[in-house]
């Protein structure tokens, strides 16, 4: 006969307590735990047995290089980067176009100049020592021709400044420089100091231009008068080759050429006997040229005044 369970709250608690247990979960294994052997083989293989004394250089710097951050890295490159940039491709501005062409000029003129010095010098370079001394000469006596002259200009200003009658220098300082204009213009006769200059031609080789650097050098000399065959050669003279002789201004003359230069004697002839000068260049012609210094040349050939046509004085 089966007992009746007891009745009240404490028979409700006895049926829970007799109530078949749950049953337990698996506990999950744990690890098997590593055996220091196996820990230290592990170890060694990660370790290298044997560490060298000294790392090479490069290894060093290559483990330096790995080891670097690569924000480090990262920076340089960018501002490697930013370098190339700034500098290709090149930002020309207008301030240095202009720099730049100022100073290809400049460098441009500088070797112009260069060139054309070197040239000069390569002319007087085969010169004798008296030539050279001679062309020095000559240089230093136009130099005081050009002082004396600005002497005298000045003088004048002077006169005129100082002059109780202005009036009446004026018309002295005009008067005299009519009769030096008429002695430059050919319209007046002169005579001073200078030189007569004598050309033979025997067989017919002397030109129109030949004449003409004879003319170009006495004037760079400082010739005031010239008379060439009895024709007066003013500023504005023009000399040609005519058949057997040359004509001057239209006039023809022959040879013998005989020229009468007023001038200092002392600068005439140097310029004349100047290395490759006039005198040369006739011999090389085969003609002979011969100087004669006087104290007195009178050049009497007159040339007619002409009256412009269509210039007028400025002060009227």
């Amino acid at each position: 006969m089966t007992p009746e369970p007891p009745a009240g709250p404490h028979a409700a608690l006895g049926a829970r307590q007799e109530s078949p247990p749950r049953p337990a979960p698996a506990p999950t294994p744990a690890p098997a735990p590593r055996s220091a052997a196996a820990a230290g083989e592990g170890f060694r293989k990660e370790v290298p047995d044997e560490v060298p004394d000294e790392v090479p250089a490069s290894a060093s710097s290559a483990s330096t290089e790995e080891e670097a951050p690569p924000e480090r890295l990262g920076s340089d490159l960018s501002g490697r980067q930013r370098l190339v940039k700034g500098l290709w491709p090149p930002r020309i501005t207008r301030a240095q176009l202009i720099v730049a062409l100022l100073l290809f000029g400049l460098g441009f003129g500088l070797a112009v100049q260069v060139a054309s010095n070197s040239e000069g010098d390569s002319a007087l370079r085969g010169a004798r020592q008296e030539d050279l001394v001679r062309i020095l000469d000559e240089l230093d006596d136009r130099t005081e021709r050009l002082e004396d002259e600005k002497q005298g200009l000045e003088e004048q200003r002077d006169e005129l400044e100082n002059s109780s009658d202005q009036a009446e220098e004026a018309r002295r300082q005009t008067l005299e420089r009519e009769r030096q204009l008429g002695i430059l213009a050919g319209t007046v006769a002169a005579q001073g100091p200078g030189i007569t200059l004598v050309v033979e031609d025997p067989k017919g080789m002397v030109e129109s231009n030949m004449l003409l650097d004879a003319v170009q050098e006495l004037r760079a000399a400082g010739a005031e008068a010239i008379q060439v065959n009895g024709v007066r050669v003013v500023a504005g003279t023009y000399l040609s080759d005519s058949g057997d002789g040359v004509s001057v201004d239209g006039n023809k003359i022959t040879a013998p050429y005989r020229f009468k230069v007023i001038g200092k004697p002392q600068d005439l002839e140097p310029a004349l006997n100047i290395p490759g000068g006039v005198v040369q260049t006739l011999e090389k012609e085969q003609a002979t040229a011969s100087v004669e210094r006087s104290t007195k040349i009178v050049v009497d050939a007159l040339r007619s005044a002409k009256q412009p046509g269509y210039a007028r004085s400025s002060s009227q």
